[in-house]
């Protein structure tokens, strides 16, 4: 008899399985956790993000979060801003970037966002837990909610930041 699976495999198939549930909800984004629980002191997940999700624009302040981003297929930006809400650095991600960017190590407390640049973008993201709901983001004030009137005008400028205009779309 085999001994317990003590691993999760990342392959083409469940990535597909993923983009394929991403398709189906709203959000047009899901994760895969590979940690055990939201306990855990390390998470570490996949992201799975259509082009057109959006992210609010968010810090880890409480208790204090780096994140660590690597793009496994797709592009993607970074998107680093001030505490007013203006973008400093925008960073775009991905294997097929030029020159060839792969991730990014973010430390505790900047401002940042995602865009996704192509129609699909698998994302392996690790940062400290335990996962508290209430207190795991500071979403900028200065940026619409998910859900919020402006997030398509907005998440559209961003796009334009990071270099894809709506018409290339």
């Amino acid at each position: 008899m085999p001994e317990e699976t003590r691993h999760k495999l990342i392959s083409q198939d469940q990535i597909e399985t993923l983009v394929n549930r991403a398709h189906s909800l709203p959000r047009r984004r899901v994760n895969w956790n590979l940690h055990g629980s939201l306990e855990d002191p390390v998470h570490r997940f996949l992201n799975v993000m259509l082009r057109g999700t959006y992210v609010a624009p968010h810090r880890h302040v409480t208790p204090p979060k780096p994140e660590s981003f690597v793009v496994l297929d797709g592009e993607v930006a970074l998107v680093q801003f001030s505490d007013s809400g203006e973008v400093e650095v925008v960073t775009r991600l991905g294997p097929a970037t030029a020159p060839r960017v792969f991730g990014i190590d973010l430390e505790a407390g900047v401002w940042h966002t995602l865009v996704v640049l192509s129609p699909v973008a698998t994302i392996f993201e690790v940062k400290p837990g335990p996962y508290v709901p209430a207190s795991d983001k500071d979403f900028a004030p200065w940026a619409p909610r998910e859900g919020d009137p402006g997030v398509l005008e907005y998440l559209a400028g961003l796009e334009v930041r990071a270099g894809l205009g709506r018409a290339s779309q």
